[in-house]
């Protein structure tokens, strides 16, 4: 049977090897290309040529599914072990450089997209110019380690407690706004059971549930399933039919701060606006923290000295 020179492994033999534990992974060649920065094509050549010269079938494919035969089970039981061997050692050679290289791939929500990566990410990009950073934006709860993230930001008490979490926030402030079109024609709102007679923008959340807009004063909580002709998965869409006059919004008072200032949106019931859990980085403890993260996080805390405490 035809094998692989494991003596000397040539660049594509190894390419092409990362290549098939990446679409075992993830069950998709689709996926995996993704992860790669391929194309779905130029993926499925690569692995039709380490079959080829390997002898052996490693993968199963349909037009719906990606499954791994026996033999492609055993490859990837022990390519596992030897790719996180070597991405330890990689790790630990790169301690002894004077800035890290690599690539880091993190996965945040589009509100700590706005607040954070673009607060930050040109700071470290600017500081550290042989790291490269690929950001994807996304509402949704995912594992981080089954698609392939370095690291992730969620807001506190939706991380996984297998973990590590750090804060990088303050508190966070939600509110209810509209404009002042929306307000000016409307009933007066003096409590939060008067939304029930208003036109809200409802919000799905990344748990795939419609958010119960929460609201807090003098310690008396309440959460309100409000109604509305409207529903979004993204604060930036629904932020920009608070705008349009379109119904009343409920979000974090730092995504809409310049609208505020300037006056195009307004915080309805603003006694009652609670103040919730900050943001937090999160990364599996169980791997060896990959290069430029730890820098990242130095970025990302420096502007601590008020929350960290």
């Amino acid at each position: 049977m035809p094998t692989l020179p494991t003596s000397n492994l040539s660049r594509a033999d190894l390419a092409d090897l990362n290549a098939f534990l990446i679409v075992a992974n993830q069950k998709s060649f689709s996926k995996a290309a993704i992860e790669l920065g391929i194309t779905t094509s130029a993926l499925s050549h690569s692995i039709r040529n380490l079959e080829a010269r390997l002898g052996v079938k490693l993968l199963n494919r349909t037009t719906r599914t990606v499954s791994t035969t026996d033999a492609g089970k055993t490859l990837v039981r022990r390519l596992t072990v030897g790719f996180e061997e070597i991405g330890a050692a990689l790790a630990e050679v790169d301690q002894f450089r004077d800035k890290p290289t690599g690539r880091l791939r993190i996965n945040v929500l589009s509100d700590g997209a706005r607040l954070l990566m673009t607060k930050y990410l040109p700071k470290f990009l600017e500081a550290y110019p042989e790291m490269s950073v690929e950001v994807a934006v996304d509402d949704r709860i995912i594992d981080i380690v089954e698609a392939g993230f370095d690291a992730g930001f969620r807001y506190g008490g939706t991380i996984p407690e297998d973990l590590i979490a750090l804060r990088v926030s303050d508190r966070l402030r939600w509110v209810a706004v509209a404009s002042p079109k929306y307000l000016n024609h409307s009933p007066k709102i003096d409590v939060p059971e008067d939304l029930k007679q208003h036109n809200c923008i409802q919000l799905r959340t990344g748990f795939g549930v419609i958010y119960q807009w929460d609201f807090q004063k003098n310690g008396q909580r309440c959460a309100i399933d409000v109604p509305g002709q409207l529903c979004v998965n993204e604060t930036a869409i629904g932020i920009d039919m608070a705008l349009a006059g379109r119904g009343i919004m409920y979000c974090l008072e730092d995504r809409i701060r310049p609208y505020l200032d300037s006056g195009t949106l307004q915080i309805v019931l603003p006694d009652w606006a609670p103040v919730e859990e900050p943001f937090y980085l999160y990364y599996p403890g169980s791997r060896q923290i990959p290069p430029g993260l730890k820098e990242l996080i130095d970025i990302l805390r420096a502007d601590s000295k008020t929350w960290k405490r």
